[in-house]
């Protein structure tokens, strides 16, 4: 866990925002019971996991696609190629919406924009994250990686597993 008291309150306090405005269709899905607090999110997201990202091309058509990610300091971090169609729709349009699922239990899905990473300056703390996880050299795959920090405006977390369903 990278996470420190004021990362995973910043990230309390995202989830509480989203759910607050979120819709009626949605919080009657998403119910209190249901709903993961910033400390299961990060508990949750501990190593690798794959986040499908949404990106748009030039003229506004939807393209997803699976990435590693990472929760780092409570921010959803990935990476790709800097040759990829993702790289280059994000130069262009750094809006994102990206989302976890494990089966049909937990979901963790964000909105936002993403920030590019200088994984040998300012970001080097998440760089070391993936380096311990990919191994030595992981930064120089197809002339380095192209990364980013999700800067969510909303989140929305939950476990439906733990949804009561109505009796018969």
């Amino acid at each position: 866990m990278h996470e420190t008291p004021d990362d995973l309150a910043a990230l309390q306090d995202l989830l509480d925002r989203t759910y607050a405005a979120a819709g009626q269709h949605l919080a009657s899905i998403h119910t209190a019971n249901v709903r993961l607090t910033a400390q299961e999110v990060v508990d949750r997201y501990q190593d690798m996991k794959v986040l499908v990202v949404a990106t748009a091309s030039a003229d506004g058509r939807p393209f997803t696609g699976p990435v590693d990610s990472f929760l780092y300091k409570g921010t959803l971090h990935f990476g790709t190629a800097q040759n990829a169609l993702r790289t280059r729709h994000l130069a262009a349009n750094p809006a994102i919406s990206a989302s976890h699922v494990v089966g049909e239990a937990t979901v963790i899905t964000v909105h936002g924009t993403v920030r590019p990473l200088d994984l040998r300056g300012a970001d080097a703390g998440f760089a070391a994250v993936t380096k311990a996880h990919y191994g030595q050299g992981w930064d120089e795959w197809d002339d380095g990686p192209a990364t980013w920090a999700i800067e969510a405006d909303k989140m929305f977390a939950a476990d439906m597993s733990r949804h009561v369903q109505p009796a018969d």
